[in-house]
């Protein structure tokens, strides 16, 4: 497959908070694999995953440090785009105050009964790409009674409904599967969920428990 039909994705640890880690890590990951560039590289969490929702530093410095990693990379050419990930619109701000090159993306947890309003309208007003990763909930939505008598009414799968809500707030939406029919469903979505909808959506119950996922800090578990 030619290397420009490949999106390539990686990230820098969350642990790498200074700018000797975050750089080795992303000539580490392009010496795995392989790759003369990658299309994007983003900071894992701006907390070390063992703190995140255990402590209030927010490594102001450190995901400074690692992102002018990540700029010094994109300006060498290994990178051709950089971003964050998990980050809140304080950590936001305090990066874009000392970064030469904005961050061009956030990739966040968004799906329907967990939608990031506020902070999806501050970054795409910052100009940012929003990216949802974990939009069917780790499958919890398939368990969701109003999530699956909405997807009954438009006549598709939880998943379709799920991955079109994010579509149109509009996101970058990230469905994960290694299966080649559900990879082929996912991508079936052209339908228009209406506006009415859409809020009722927004209103979902908030799916507290991500089943044998819970442990991701993330999701407030802890590694």
């Amino acid at each position: 497959m030619p290397r420009d039909e490949i999106f390539v994705t990686s990230k820098v640890a969350a642990e790498h908070k200074d700018y000797k880690s975050a750089a080795a890590g992303i000539d580490e990951t392009l010496r795995k694999t392989g790759l003369d560039y990658l299309d994007m590289m983003i900071i894992h969490s701006p907390q070390p995953w063992k703190l995140v929702n255990q402590s209030d530093d927010r490594f102001i410095e450190g995901n400074r440090e690692a992102w002018r990693a990540l700029e010094d990379a994109y300006q060498a050419g290994k990178l051709r785009a950089i971003g964050v990930s998990n980050f809140l619109q304080e950590d936001i701000v305090s990066l874009w105050q000392t970064a030469a090159i904005k961050p061009m993306v956030n990739q966040v947890l968004c799906h329907i009964s967990n939608t990031p309003l506020e902070l999806i309208g501050f970054c795409v007003e910052k100009g940012m790409i929003m990216e949802a990763y974990s939009p069917v909930a780790h499958g919890e939505a398939m368990k969701n009674p109003q999530i699956v008598e909405m997807a009954r009414k438009y006549g598709v799968t939880v998943p379709q409904l799920c991955i079109r809500y994010d579509i149109q707030l509009g996101m970058i939406v990230l469905p994960k599967t290694a299966n080649p029919s559900y990879m082929k469903s996912n991508a079936e979505v052209d339908f228009d969920i209406t506006e009415e909808d859409m809020q009722i959506l927004k209103t979902v119950r908030h799916i507290a428990n991500y089943g044998e996922h819970s442990f991701f800090p993330v999701f407030g578990g802890k590694l």
